[in-house]
């Protein structure tokens, strides 16, 4: 036995007043109790026990070790049922890291909901357009709209989020409404990244995906800038119609050679994997996939659906 069973057997010997009433108790033999409670008083160097043939009973010191020996083991047992509860009911501080653009148009509603329906949880969270480590900035649910690569990371998914090519009606009625990628290529582009130097998109063409060659007019690594430069007349976005999918329906912005739509990217929650999984993470995780699964809200108008 190690030194809480050790324990343990000592405090039943003491409750019970016997070896054997000890070991039936713990589900062991009558050997296995004396053999520990002899290897207490070798550690501890004085004499727990009063052995009689009749009944054990505790000496002076022993009596003192056993009302400490309560006082550890009900800690221990109390500090098991915290964590043990903290796994099966969702309780603490749940860490989000999420997209500035996606966090501030749908993700801040449902944790509001969330929150709502969880009182009891304390949310932290960041957006930010950086892709982390989760495990090593302490982040337990990590929002990522992107391919996945391969990753240590448990991935899943919440929603699809198509993408499109669109332009407002002021710059198509200026440059006209390009009618093929080569046709594309001569026309102002809007591009999501940090220089607009070699800017390439991937779109469809003929059921496979092909890397077109762009003008970028203006770069900038937020989508929201460029939905207000492209609202503006500046050019061709290529953007998640989460962002621009209502304006493309309020007849804001126009599609742009529908048929060769960039792929779809899929929106993943991202977490550590763990055999014994927090609840407030999978109740939150669990609480995403309901709010944006099915065609999620930015889709529903059919004019920003995919063709």
């Amino acid at each position: 036995m190690d030194k809480l069973e050790a324990m343990t057997a000592f405090v039943k010997v003491v409750a019970l007043g016997s070896y054997a009433e000890a070991g039936r108790a713990l589900g062991t033999t009558r050997s296995a109790v004396s053999k520990a409670v002899m290897e207490l008083e070798h550690q501890l160097g004085v004499r727990l026990l009063d052995r009689t043939t009749r009944r054990v009973g505790a000496t002076e010191a022993g009596l003192a070790y056993y009302d400490r020996c309560l006082d550890v083991l009900a800690r221990i047992e109390e500090t098991e049922l915290q964590i043990a509860r903290l796994h099966h009911e969702p309780k603490g501080v749940l860490r989000v890291n999420a997209p500035v653009s996606f966090g501030a148009l749908y993700l801040g509603r449902a944790v509001a909901d969330f929150m709502a329906a969880y009182p009891e949880l304390k949310i932290e969270l960041t957006l930010n357009d950086r892709f982390i480590d989760p495990i090593e900035e302490g982040v337990d649910v990590t929002i990522r709209i992107a391919a996945l690569g391969d990753s240590s990371l448990v991935a899943r998914k919440l929603a699809t989020a198509r993408v499109a090519l669109a332009a407002a009606p002021a710059y198509i009625a200026q440059h006209g409404n390009p009618n093929s990628l080569i046709e594309l290529s001569r026309h102002k582009c809007l591009a999501y990244g940090h220089s607009t130097l070699l800017a390439k998109w991937q779109l469809q063409s003929d059921g496979a995906m092909v890397s077109v060659p762009i003008a970028s007019s203006m770069c900038c690594n937020n989508g929201d800038v460029l939905r207000a430069a492209a609202l503006t007349g500046h050019g061709i976005v290529n953007l998640p119609t989460f962002l621009i999918g209502p304006d493309i329906a309020a007849g804001r912005l126009v599609r742009v050679l529908p048929k060769n739509s960039p792929a779809p990217l899929g929106i993943h929650a991202l977490y550590a994997p763990n055999k014994f999984l927090a609840a407030k993470i999978r109740v939150f995780i669990d609480f995403l996939a309901q709010c944006f699964g099915g065609t999620p809200e930015w889709d529903r108008a059919g004019q920003a659906s995919a063709p």
